[in-house]
């Protein structure tokens, strides 16, 4: 078949990546679809482990958004040219799950075109409690796939969450074209589309994004620290890149430096307000908390490590486990945010935030770390809250050569978090559990905290 042929399809599973998958062709109604396609959008066959034999046991296996498991969907197919799955859009539900409600974008709804379907929020048709049981088992089928461990996974809604997961998102980034359009992009495009409604965002953040604006094509981003009032943030784009043309990012925008205060509990944090920060408004909390209990007896005397530690936010969480004295390292390569994190610390004389890539600052630590330094961190507690591709196996392995008594993993992708749990296993680490936060309600994403410890 060819790409625009359109077909009817039975949604078997669903995959990592915010897509759901089904079988065209005989015995369409095969079983485990969502294993092999764990990672499906981590790029060309990417999910081709099971996917690629179910295509030979039992039809053609085919990815697409807007659907839930169990339905019967008609289907615009979209790429046909992979050997082990195709890629389609949904053009209409002729069997609806019971878990289907109206979407909570209105704009992005099945019934709307789907090239004028909004990104963002993927899982927007689907139920809270049945969108936190897909994640789940996405994040469990992750682990049993990728590194062999099978757990019962549950993903936790967010303490104060408002009844219909809206309202939650503190930072929004939209995109400006060429002719002024300003907008999302649409799903699994670089198109912008125009909304009169942003429902994942605070209202202010809503209301600030509605507004009429004239600025150069870019991004714009919008961000409402603590004290309630909105920043926006041009990120123009220049034309020329510095090889192949095209577009390249303007000059960081002064707005981008206003330095905001952010509060958790009775804590305040200093942050850029072009910097990183957590953007549901109770991610902040809920991390501190989840990581708190996931670290155990925090040893003032040990050495702890807060790896890709931004601001320090979870490096506090530490230090507050353990007591004025507690002796954390956080390393961060932004030295904006670490400069910021010396500040946010200096409540702990044990405290200190270094700027360095994690791979090399580990590397340089491995071969200058004295016999007490060692011992000290054979009792700490790492917390590792790696970008979206994960820590990978040579931060993996580095780490591991210093023996921490407790890794504290916090994951925003389950299939990284997979890989380098098994990396770990394979350096003396088990993992002892994970917890899921729906942290990104009516998105496929999911956060996991994972709690690795040294088999002796």
């Amino acid at each position: 078949m060819d790409a625009a042929d359109i077909i009817e399809l039975d949604v078997t599973g669903a995959a990592h990546g915010g897509v759901f998958v089904g079988r065209h062709g005989a015995d369409a109604g095969s079983g485990a679809d969502a294993g092999g396609a764990a990672d499906a959008e981590r790029g060309a066959d990417a999910g081709s482990g099971t996917a690629a034999g179910g295509a030979a046991r039992g039809g053609r296996v085919v990815f697409v958004p807007d659907a839930i498991p169990g339905e019967r969907v008609r289907v615009r197919l979209t790429d046909t040219s992979k050997r082990s799955f195709w890629r389609g859009e949904v053009l209409d539900v002729l069997t609806r799950s019971p878990h289907r409600r109206p979407h909570v974008w209105a704009a992005a709804d099945v019934g709307s075109p789907p090239e004028r379907r909004p990104g963002g929020a993927d899982f927007g048709h689907i139920d809270l409690a049945h969108q936190r049981a897909l994640k789940a088992r996405i994040v469990g089928e992750a682990l049993q796939r990728f590194a062999g461990i099978d757990v019962d996974v549950t993903v936790e809604p967010v303490a104060g969450e408002s009844a219909d997961g809206t309202g939650w998102r503190t930072r929004v980034s939209l995109h400006v074209d060429d002719d002024g359009r300003i907008g999302p992009y649409a799903a699994r495009s670089h198109r912008v589309v125009e909304v009169d409604e942003l429902p994942l965002a605070t209202a202010a953040i809503e209301r600030a994004a509605l507004r009429d604006r004239h600025v150069r094509p870019g991004r714009l981003d919008l961000v409402q620290p603590a004290d309630g009032r909105v920043r926006v943030i041009p990120r123009a784009e220049t034309p020329g890149g510095p090889r192949r043309g095209g577009r390249r990012p303007a000059p960081v925008d002064p707005a981008a430096r206003e330095v905001v205060t952010e509060v958790v509990g009775d804590r305040e944090f200093r942050v850029d307000a072009g910097g990183f920060w957590q953007v549901h408004r109770a991610a902040p909390s809920t991390l501190t908390d989840a990581v708190t209990a996931a670290a155990g007896d925090v040893d003032p005397d040990a050495w702890h490590l807060d790896l890709y530690g931004g601001v320090g936010l979870l490096a506090a969480a530490l230090a507050a486990r353990g007591g004025a004295s507690t002796r954390v390292t956080t390393v961060e390569s932004d030295p904006r945010a670490t400069e910021h994190a010396g500040e946010n610390l200096a409540e702990w004389i044990g405290a200190r935030a270094e700027t360095g890539r994690v791979d090399r600052w580990l590397a340089q630590l491995d071969a200058a770390a004295t016999a007490t330094q060692r011992a000290r961190l054979a009792r700490g507690v790492v917390v590792l809250d790696p970008p979206r591709a994960g820590a990978g196996g040579d931060v993996v392995r580095r780490l591991a050569a210093l023996a921490p008594a407790r890794v504290v993993y916090v994951a925003c992708d389950p299939v990284a978090l997979a890989r380098d749990v098994q990396i770990f296993a394979a350096h003396g680490y088990g993992l002892a559990s994970v917890r899921g936060l729906d942290l990104f309600p009516h998105s496929h994403h999911v956060e996991a905290v994972a709690v690795l410890t040294r088999q002796l």
